[in-house]
């Protein structure tokens, strides 16, 4: 339901031109904060300041509507001091670089000033999306992370099969599946690590993939009933939407509710209102803070408003 005060929901995310809304959780959000009454605003990319000490942004007034190719109506350009009555959502996408994380700094300021940060600027910071699920060891698979090539191979020896993926990346990019006597597994260690420069992340494989790569949605450390289990399709052992899994939903399983209680309450603790994880069979593989996605595959395929459900901890965060 609406709340009595309409709130200035402020967006910082990747071009709204380009986005597919039939898939985009930002555009779900932007549909339901203004369904609510909210005024929306945009922020140009790259539009986020600090001018006379106090964190600003280049924004427009936004209207949406659910209308495939038509889907946006935006002002003009102003300069908006961030501050109360505020709700900002940190939507772009990784990689979390040198630029992000300045963005996430201005954005702390922001709240200091009185605005509420979705999802909090200091732990966007602090999550690392593949690191974050090494806080929670009863929950993974074995895992090294390493700029050491020769212990990320002899690591790949021990497990027989394993997945190297470097730190920063999404959507599926740079994840290699290799084996013990895999000839390329020097070259793509001295890629990953750009010659022992870089971290990357070596993980037993999961032969459960072939069933999915599964995104639970956390709502203030709350678990949706649903998942949406991202199906690697053809030759590809990716399950990733982004490199063509197929999207099929599917209730939690208990074991998908024991990993849920196991990272939520921190999630929550912290200020990480919207959260993705990625479980594979039993285990979690990634806990996403950036800009997790899925809200409108599920939302189709089970009657659900995971927006709405997020707007009513916002508006009762905003009223606190």
């Amino acid at each position: 339901m609406p709340q009595s005060s309409a709130l200035d929901v402020v967006v910082v995310m990747d071009p709204i031109e380009s986005i597919k809304t039939a898939k985009d959780s930002t555009f779900a959000m932007l549909l339901e904060a203004q369904l609510r009454g909210h005024r929306l605003h945009y922020v140009r990319p790259g539009g986020l300041a600090v001018r006379a000490g106090r964190a600003v942004a280049s924004a427009a007034a936004l209207t949406v509507r659910d209308v495939h190719g038509d889907h946006f109506i935006r002002g003009d350009w102003t300069t908006l001091d961030l501050g109360p009555g505020q709700v900002v959502l940190m939507r772009t996408d990784p990689p979390v670089d040198a630029a992000y994380l300045h963005d996430t700094q201005i954005l702390g300021l922001a709240q200091r000033q009185g605005a509420r940060v979705v999802n909090d600027p200091q732990g966007l910071r602090d999550f690392n999306e593949k690191l974050a699920a090494l806080l929670f060891p009863q929950c993974i698979p074995p895992t090294l992370v390493s700029r050491d090539g020769k212990a990320l191979k002899a690591f790949v020896h021990e497990l027989g099969e394993a997945i190297l993926k470097p730190l920063d990346g999404m959507g599926g990019r740079s994840i290699f599946r290799t084996h013990a006597g895999d000839p390329n597994l020097n070259v793509i260690l001295e890629t990953l690590t750009e010659g022992g420069h870089q971290l990357a992340l070596a993980q037993r494989y999961l032969p459960e993939i072939a069933a999915g790569d599964k995104r639970i949605l956390l709502v203030d450390g709350e678990p949706v009933d649903y998942c949406l289990a991202r199906i690697p399709q053809g030759d590809e052992f990716r399950g990733n939407l982004a490199a063509g899994g197929r999207g099929e939903g599917r209730p939690l399983s208990d074991r998908d509710r024991w990993i849920a209680a196991q990272v939520g309450p921190l999630m929550r603790e912290r200020g990480m209102l919207f959260v993705g994880l990625d479980v594979i069979g039993d285990f979690l593989t990634e806990v996403n803070v950036t800009s997790p996605t899925c809200i409108r595959e599920l939302d189709k395929q089970f009657g659900l408003n995971i927006a709405g459900t997020l707007f009513d901890r916002i508006e009762a965060l905003a009223g606190s």
